[in-house]
């Protein structure tokens, strides 16, 4: 894994512009630094993509079993930051972790991931009670960042900030409210469709003599996994019927039993 890392970074240290010392860095790679880009690899990073990774990118990832995998138990620690204040830090403090290549990699929770950033230099706020020299070098970075809206990483800046993030395996399928007008056009039409299931489903004298249940909310259905084969199924919403009666013929074949074929004897008899 620390060569394949290392080769990544090779590569991509060709082509890009980087402060000086990031392939010095890449032999002094540490296991921990592998595995987090490893599973940045695993969740779709591309080798192009990892120059901004290593300029500071605000990477997010929907997958939040990566905040306790990085969480090791040898080089980890707690750290204080602005980033994400809709998490209770409390219960999902942000971690950060000191290596020759990441420098300081920082990362926390989302709501339904997890999220990661790699930076130039480590702070210690809320340890001591006086800011050291490494914190002062950390506002300037700061300052670096609200001049040029750039993440100020450990080997260059970049421009995928939390407001513009990199976004790794994004979970497509998450529940969005609609607008109260859209939610009422959206009702309207579901329960003209089923108006005109109902009068061509059945016959129209039995589909007013037993009508279908009455649903407040027609559209709090959708978007719901049916389990078995439930649902409208692939031609739901097409104009298909069956217009002829199965074949009497063809039933019988069907429900004939197979019968075993006879055996031939093929042994003499005198």
């Amino acid at each position: 894994m620390r060569t394949r890392v290392r080769l990544m970074i090779d590569i991509t240290a060709r082509g890009g512009e980087y402060r000086k010392g990031l392939e010095a860095a890449a032999k002094n790679l540490s296991p921990e630094e592998a595995a987090i880009m490893a599973d940045l690899e695993r969740h779709g990073l591309q080798v192009p993509q990892l120059e901004d990774v290593l300029h500071g990118g605000h990477v997010l990832i929907d997958d939040p079993q990566l905040y306790d995998d990085w969480r090791f138990v040898r080089v980890s620690h707690n750290r204080l930051s602005s980033h994400h204040p809709d998490i209770d830090k409390s219960r999902y403090p942000d971690i950060g972790m000191r290596g020759p290549v990441v420098r300081e990699k920082l990362h926390g929770r989302t709501a339904t991931g997890t999220w990661v950033q790699l930076e130039k230099t480590p702070a210690a706020f809320g340890k001591k009670k006086l800011p050291t020299l490494t914190d002062l070098r950390h506002l300037m970075d700061y300052v670096v960042y609200r001049i040029t809206r750039s993440n100020v990483g450990p080997w260059g800046l970049s421009r995928m900030t939390e407001r513009h993030p990199m976004y790794l395996s994004p979970v497509v399928a998450v529940p969005t409210a609609l607008a109260p007008s859209v939610a009422r056009s959206l009702a309207q039409a579901l329960r003209r469709i089923e108006a005109d299931d109902d009068v061509t489903a059945v016959s129209r004298d039995l589909a007013g003599r037993f009508p279908p249940p009455e649903r407040a909310e027609p559209a709090s259905e959708l978007g719901r996994a049916l389990a078995g084969r439930a649902g409208r199924g692939l031609f739901g919403s097409s104009e298909v019927w069956v217009m002829e009666s199965p074949s009497p013929s063809a039933a019988a074949l069907l429900s004939q039993r197979n019968e075993p074929a006879p055996r031939w004897d093929t042994e003499s008899r005198g």
